[in-house]
C-alpha cells in the first residue's frame, strides 16, 4: 500500500495536523494547508453475525517502513499506524493499511495543542500533593505523545420488557411491653412490569488491548458529535494504535452496557410508582444494530520512578489528566502526623468544655446566692 506524506510547498518541510486551525500546517514556515473534508456522513455498518465473524483483530509482527524524508528503512511496530523517523524526524502515514485490516470510518480530531498539554499535565503534578517533590522535574516534552486510541461504536434501537418487586412503606403503631406506644414501617411488596424502548446511541468500547480501560475511562466523555469521516491527514504528526479487541469481543460488552442501562431505566420508572425495588428482570431484544471503528484523541506519557513505571493520559478533546503516581512515604507520614494532631486537639477541646460544664451550676450558685442579714437594734448585718 502507498505511504503518503504532506510536504509543504513553500519550504518542502513536512505538513502537521494543527489543533488551532484543523488543518495541516508547516511547522517551518507556518504555511496552512486546508483538509479536504469527504462529503456526507459517517457510514454507520450493519451488524451482522458475518460482520462479527469475520471483522478480526489479527497478532501482526513489524512492519518495514520507507522514511520519504531521508530513505532509511525502519521497523515500526504492528500496531501503529503513523511513526517518526528517528534519524531525520519526518513523519509519515499509511494512507492505508494491508487489506486483512479494517481503515477507521472516523476521527476525531485533537482539540488540545501540544503546547498547551504540557501545561496541563504540569497542573496536574502540582495537584498531587502526596507525590515526591521531586516529581514536578520528571516532565520531558518529547515523552508525552499525541495518540489516537481505536473504538467500537454501537447503535441499537432496544425493545425490552421488565419485572420486578415494588415495595410500599408503611407505618405500623402498637403499643410495647413498656405500655410506650411505638412506630415501626414495614414495607409490602408487589409484583410489577412494564416496557421500555430506547435508542442507544454511540456506546464506545476501547478497541486496544494495550490501554488500561480503567484508566480510560476515568479520563472522561468523548463528544462523538464532532467525528469526522477518517482521513490520513489527521494523523500527521501524531501515533494512531490499529485495534487489538475484535468486533465480537466489543459488542459484548456494548450489549452488557446497555442492559445495565436498561436496568436502571426500569429501576427508575418503578421507583415512581413505589418506595423500594428490588429483584428486576430485564429481557431486551435489539434490532437495526449499527458499527463503526473510529479513532480518539489522546496523549500519553509514561515515566519510571524508584524501578516502578506509571502511565498518565490527558483527553484530547477536553484535557482532563488522569493518571498513577507515586505516593511518598514522608508525606503520608505527614498527613497521618497531622489527623492524630487534630484528633487531640478536638478531645482536648470536648474534655475541657465538659469539665467546665460539670463546675459551671456551682460556680453559679455561689455568685448567685442572695445576701442574707438581719436587723438588730435597727443594724443591718451582712
Amino acid at each position: 500500500m502507498e505511504e503518503k506524506i504532506y510536504y509543504c510547498e513553500g519550504c518542502g518541510g513536512v505538513l502537521e495536523f494543527d489543533v488551532g486551525t484543523q488543518s495541516l500546517k508547516c511547522p517551518n514556515c507556518g504555511t496552512v494547508v486546508p483538509i479536504l473534508k469527504e462529503e456526507g456522513r459517517l457510514v454507520e455498518h450493519s451488524l451482522t453475525r458475518h460482520a462479527m465473524q469475520t471483522i478480526r483483530a489479527e497478532e501482526k509482527s513489524t512492519h518495514t517502513m520507507v522514511c520519504r524524508g531521508c530513505g532509511a528503512r525502519i521497523e515500526v511496530e504492528g500496531t501503529s499506524r503513523a511513526a517518526e523517523c528517528p534519524y531525520c524526524g519526518s513523519d509519515y502515514v499509511l494512507a492505508e493499511r494491508e487489506m486483512d485490516a479494517v481503515i477507521p470510518d472516523g476521527v476525531l480530531p485533537f482539540q488540545v495543542d501540544k503546547n498547551r498539554v504540557g501545561e496541563l499535565f504540569r497542573q496536574w503534578l502540582k495537584g498531587r500533593w502526596l507525590a515526591p517533590g521531586e516529581l514536578k522535574h520528571l516532565y520531558q516534552k518529547d515523552r508525552l505523545q499525541g495518540i489516537y486510541v481505536p473504538y467500537w461504536t454501537f447503535d441499537a434501537k432496544a425493545d425490552a420488557r421488565y419485572s420486578a418487586m415494588g415495595g410500599r412503606h408503611r407505618t405500623v403503631t402498637r403499643k410495647g411491653p413498656d405500655g410506650k406506644t411505638e412506630h415501626k414501617i414495614v414495607t409490602d411488596w408487589y409484583p410489577t412490569s412494564g416496557s421500555l424502548r430506547h435508542f442507544f446511541d454511540d456506546i464506545l468500547v476501547p478497541a486496544s488491548e494495550k490501554m488500561d480501560s480503567g484508566l480510560l475511562r476515568r479520563t472522561g466523555y468523548f463528544g462523538t458529535q464532532q467525528v469526522v469521516p477518517y482521513g490520513p491527514e489527521y494523523l500527521s504528526g501524531y501515533s494512531a494504535e490499529c485495534y487489538t479487541v475484535d468486533l465480537d469481543e466489543a459488542h459484548e460488552e456494548a450489549v452488557d452496557r446497555m442492559e445495565r442501562e436498561l436496568e436502571s431505566m426500569a429501576r427508575s420508572e418503578v421507583l415512581q410508582r413505589y418506595d423500594e425495588v428490588m429483584s428486576i428482570r430485564v429481557q431486551a431484544e435489539y434490532r437495526d444494530e449499527t458499527y463503526k471503528h473510529v479513532l480518539l484523541p489522546m496523549y500519553a506519557t509514561a515515566y519510571t520512578y524508584k524501578g516502578k513505571s506509571y502511565r498518565v493520559l490527558i483527553n484530547g478533546q477536553s484535557g482532563r489528566v488522569e493518571g498513577d503516581y507515586p505516593k511518598s512515604p514522608v508525606r503520608i507520614g505527614g498527613l497521618i502526623l497531622l489527623a492524630v494532631l487534630i484528633l487531640g486537639l478536638v478531645y482536648w477541646y470536648s474534655s475541657g468544655s465538659k469539665m467546665q460544664a460539670d463546675t459551671l451550676p456551682m460556680e453559679q450558685v455561689l455568685d448567685t446566692t442572695e445576701p442574707q442579714w438581719q436587723g438588730t437594734n435597727g443594724t443591718e448585718r451582712y
